[in-house]
């Protein structure tokens, strides 16, 4: 791997003081998955100090260590850079990543599907051109000064993911990553815990423009009713153009036809220069959407847009996205759709249509298992009830719920549908694993605080043992 950073250029961008000359491969915030020639930076949070693990990350290979106060085993001759703060010092290392950087910066976010936008777009352009793009969803305060801090000076495309539950993160996030493009996904029922209304979302969803370069370019959601307030924030900070994707007439990367099957999607979509006609692997009408956004971006950096078109066939969903499984059980198999990263009403409502479309097996059911929804506030009771007609019209057969909000959806479910409910998701495992049949589909998704995810890790550990080996699709 390439040298990252080097000692004096580290000390230089976060005004500390290096001891002992070092250079760096990598950075990393946590010592638990520090790797060979990694920067390691001793971040103090509400419930640990970085500086306990200094020496474990060192012993792992770490090439330095980024500290503000003294560590247990000090000894002169450890690479080391001592700063005033390490967490200031870690945005210092992202603003000066992004300011030697020459690559053309996108920016995504959005209520839902910002992360597979991301994703998307990073795996297409790294086609077309040298291409960093952050992990995951490191979206926040951390992982945005922490992807920008990793960004190769010689990268041509770099793709980053900027998050928020409050008013005013985006601001700080865009600010620090300063980019060519800013995507907003959409504009819905999320995280309305911290907000008084969906109005009040969108303008904090506008905060990522106040970063934009100047002359830079929006690319934004034309069917979404805040289609107007977004381009009129965009314009307002200096952008150059706004590109709309959709179905509506104006929209630039206009959406013509399209035809879903539980595998995927073909597209029918024409923009300035001409007509696209691709497939998808992810199922969904909103990857359906989300693709015209990522191929909007792909134009809009001077990429080739029908080379990406054609190769969207090759991305997969990400695990706890909508990745699926075929597993083995007694009698035939099963398949096993893992949602069970995030949810939000806008998102289960989606999941459930992909559900829907889904194609079981002979004497195969749907089975949805939902964990609640977080940060929705006062009205939490509400927007789970207000899943239910979903799951009606999902035909869905059998219904595992688990938390308060969805006992909420249970209730307003029909005799037809047949329902257990308990507290926890763990409590769920065993009795989903005892009632699952060959030929079904089963759906789980959930808030990543309702640990929805560990009845997919159940499965999937369940089948290691199995002499039929389990497999992604």
């Amino acid at each position: 791997m390439s040298c990252l950073w080097i000692s004096d250029d580290a000390a230089k961008a976060t005004r500390g003081k290096s001891l002992n000359n070092w250079s760096a491969t990598g950075i990393s915030i946590d010592s638990r998955s520090v790797e060979p020639g990694d920067l390691f930076m001793a971040i103090s949070g509400p419930n640990f100090d970085g500086h306990d693990f200094v020496l474990s990350a060192l012993k792992k290979g770490a090439s330095a260590a980024i500290i503000s106060h003294d560590i247990d085993g000090f000894a002169p001759e450890m690479p080391l850079l001592n700063v005033k703060d390490t967490f200031e010092a870690l945005n210092d290392l992202g603003r000066a990543g992004r300011n030697r950087s020459e690559a053309v910066v996108i920016a995504v976010t959005g209520s839902v599907g910002k992360t597979g936008v991301k994703e998307a777009l990073g795996q297409l352009l790294s086609s077309q051109g040298k291409t960093s793009y952050s992990r995951g969803s490191f979206n926040n305060h951390l992982g945005v000064p922490l992807s920008l801090a990793r960004l190769p000076k010689d990268a041509d495309y770099a793709v980053f993911e900027l998050g928020m539950n409050h008013a005013g993160e985006l601001t700080q996030l865009s600010r620090i990553a300063r980019p060519s493009v800013a995507i907003v996904t959409n504009v819905e029922a999320t995280h309305v815990e911290f907000f008084s209304t969906i109005d009040d979302i969108a303008h904090a969803k506008a905060e990522i423009f106040q970063g934009l370069e100047e002359g830079g370019t929006a690319i934004l959601n034309r069917d979404n009713k805040y289609f107007d307030l977004l381009a009129a924030a965009a314009t307002a900070a200096g952008a150059k153009s706004v590109i709309g994707f959709g179905l509506h007439d104006e929209a630039q990367f206009k959406l013509i036809d399209f035809a879903l099957s539980s595998r995927g999607s073909t597209v029918e979509a024409e923009f300035d220069d001409g007509l696209l006609t691709y497939r998808l692997s992810m199922p969904g009408r909103h990857w359906v959407q989300n693709s015209l956004a990522v191929l909007a971006a792909v134009q809009a950096v001077g990429a080739d847009v029908f080379a990406a078109a054609q190769s969207f066939t090759n991305i997969k969903p990400l695990k706890g996205r909508g990745q699926r499984y075929i597993l083995p059980i007694k009698g035939g198999q099963f398949e096993l759709i893992d949602d069970s990263y995030n949810a939000s009403p806008v998102s289960i409502a989606a999941a459930l249509k992909v559900l829907a479309g889904s194609v079981v097996g002979p004497s195969g059911r749907r089975i949805c298992a939902l964990g609640d929804m977080r940060e929705l506030g006062d009205s939490s009771a509400d927007f789970h009830r207000a899943l239910a007609p979903h799951v009606r019209t999902a035909n869905v057969d059998l219904v595992y719920a688990a938390g308060p909000g969805m006992k909420h959806m249970c209730g307003e479910l029909p005799d037809t549908i047949g329902i257990v409910h308990t507290d926890k998701s763990v409590e769920l495992v065993e009795l989903l694993q005892d009632e699952i049949q060959p030929g079904d589909v089963v759906l789980v998704k959930g808030s990543a605080g309702s640990q929805m995810n560990k009845l997919v890790e159940a499965f999937l550990d369940f089948q290691q043992g199995s002499k039929e080996a389990k497999h992604a699709i």
